[in-house]
């Protein structure tokens, strides 16, 4: 586990301190992410709800600040009010209303990124780009939720570079939506970029990246 806490450690040295790196620990033992947050990681993003419940139970539900960067049912809604600091992967008004029917329950506004399928690929979660501000303006009347910003994964391509534009139209969406002022809403955080990407998403604008394999090596590897 010396390895992982090395490779944090190198990792964060080199980006700036104005963007958060979120540890992605889909399928990633407790053991891994306690060597992630001795390097210095304080987010731990998690694709399921089940794995994350599994994590905090082991390293404490204050080891760090949770995000839950996979996509939720409205099923898991109660769960991830419960265990998630932040829900990245809010893209339809009714997921949100679940999420604030959840959150009024416990007397708890809950954080939330829009996912914007910034691709505009037909398989792929998230709100088309032209269909963010509609959204973000519905989420606005909910009570018990609060949009922090966007998120989104870009479309699968074999140069990070040729991502550049989709990160930077995720961008404008999110300097548009901050104008508006809308209620309940802060819009500080861009989530985007992954390990093969991140570094053109900081230069594209974004807070936040969510790093795997640069943190963690591949899977299989001895950490």
């Amino acid at each position: 586990m010396a390895e992982i806490e090395e490779r944090v450690r190198e990792v964060l040295a080199g980006i700036l301190p104005r963007v958060t790196v979120v540890a992605a620990a889909k399928t990633r033992a407790p053991d891994e992410i306690r060597a992630a947050l001795a390097g210095g990681i304080r987010v731990v993003g998690e694709n399921y709800v089940q794995e994350a419940e599994a994590a905090q139970n082991a390293l404490g539900r204050g080891a760090a600040e949770w995000h839950l960067i996979g996509a939720l049912q409205r099923n898991k809604a109660r769960d991830a009010v419960r265990l998630f600091d932040l829900i990245q992967t809010v893209d339809s008004l009714r997921l949100a209303e679940k999420l604030d029917a959840e959150g009024r329950k416990i007397g708890r506004v809950v954080p939330i990124l829009i996912e914007v399928n910034s691709g505009r690929e037909p398989e792929k979660a998230g709100v088309l780009p032209e269909d963010v501000e509609g959204l973000a303006r519905a989420i606005a009347g909910l009570s018990s939720i609060e949009v922090r910003g966007l998120m989104t994964l870009g479309p699968a391509l074999a140069e990070p570079g040729a991502l550049r534009p989709f990160f930077a139209e995720t961008k404008r969406r999110l300097d548009a939506l901050a104008r508006l002022e809308l209620p309940n809403a802060r819009m500080t955080i861009l989530s985007m970029g992954m390990s093969d990407s991140y570094r053109e998403a900081i230069e594209e604008g974004a807070t936040m990246v969510r790093l795997g394999t640069a943190l963690f090596g591949l899977r299989g590897e001895d950490g």
